[in-house]
């Protein structure tokens, strides 16, 4: 295919991308991708005109996680110098929700590491976040606390919380090769949770773990078919000392091939570049909101994000707004 606009059309007529088109997305040739980016803000700009949304992360528990997943510096096989804590005070958390509303984040997530919650870690979340809701009611709570027991997210949702991620990560096919103190299966039944409850669903992928064109494919294909609300895609950012050390497959093009892709594949939903968009995307990020969303603004869990005041300059040169939701809007900061 080299007729991205007519793919855009259709896709906004309700079509949905096969393989095939997937496929002649992810590999295009490299001088096509001005007119890929194009397709896809068509689409985007059909359903989202020039709104960017700004999410702010905060690890309110990190390290010591019994899993052992590939690509994660806090995994238990994992051997990379982070820095590790137990869970932050109720005060700390909502000190964070401060700092989100003072970078003009419209969603604070709230993150972390381990399984999944106890019934104690459970309660004492909720118990931020109800403050939370006192001090910031416009503020949009999403919570990724890994995988859920029967009743919690009903708690969750019962506390304020708005969103909940957890993440598919990858294919179903690929699970295997990037973990096994969990299945593929448990992933999908804590998003299907969280929508019976009520609780916007929200989950992602991380692209550049060895994974065929395939996959990509099925990741955007599987995350239609859950219906859910906001899709982070992440792009590995190998840590030293985890079992994907060394893992170098992406490059700024391609990155934005997959941003394409998940926008044609999932066109009415949020689209957010998460991880790994600094070290990956690179001079080209500011591309990869023609395709996108949304964005992180601020740190990760255990890496470092771009310097805040540097998003929003790039957010006013290109034009955008940001996407605030129910709250006021507020002048873009350059200063």
């Amino acid at each position: 295919m080299n007729n991205w606009g007519d793919l855009a059309d259709k896709v906004l007529s309700g079509h949905e991308v096969i393989l095939d088109e997937a496929l002649s997305i992810l590999q295009a040739p490299d001088d096509d991708i001005l007119r890929i980016m194009d397709a896809a803000f068509k689409v985007r700009k059909h359903y989202f005109g020039k709104k960017v949304k700004l999410n702010m992360i905060i690890s309110t528990k990190t390290g010591n996680c019994s899993e052992n997943c590939g690509y994660c510096s806090q995994s238990i096989n994992s051997t990379a110098p982070i820095e590790s804590y137990s869970m932050m005070t109720r005060e700390q958390i909502i000190a964070g929700a401060k700092q989100a509303n003072n970078l003009q984040a419209g969603t604070y997530c709230i993150v972390a590491s381990g399984r999944g919650p106890t019934n104690r870690e459970l309660d004492h979340i909720t118990g931020a976040i109800k403050e939370i809701k006192e001090s910031y009611s416009n503020m949009r709570i999403c919570a990724c606390l890994g995988i859920l027991r029967d009743g919690q997210a009903e708690k969750l949702k019962e506390a304020g919380v708005d969103r909940y991620n957890h993440n598919l990560n990858t294919s179903k096919s690929h699970h295997d090769n990037i973990t096994t103190s969990h299945t593929y299966d448990h992933r999908v039944e804590t998003v299907s949770k969280a929508t019976s409850a009520g609780i916007s669903p929200c989950s992602g992928v991380i692209v550049g773990m060895k994974e065929r064109y395939e996959d990509v494919y099925e990741m955007g294909k599987a995350l239609r078919e859950l219906d859910v609300d906001s899709i982070p895609v992440n792009f590995l950012h190998a840590i030293d000392g985890t079992a994907l050390e060394g893992t170098d497959e992406l490059t700024p093009l391609y990155c934005l091939k997959v941003l394409a892709l998940f926008r044609f594949m999932n066109p009415t939903k949020e689209i957010r570049i998460s991880g790994g968009r600094e070290v990956n995307l690179r001079s080209l990020q500011p591309l990869g909101l023609f395709a996108a969303n949304s964005i992180f603004i601020g740190d990760y869990l255990t890496t470092d994000g771009q310097e805040g005041n540097n998003d929003f300059k790039m957010l006013k040169d290109l034009g955008f707004e940001i996407d605030y939701d129910n709250a006021e809007d507020r002048e873009i900061v350059t200063q």
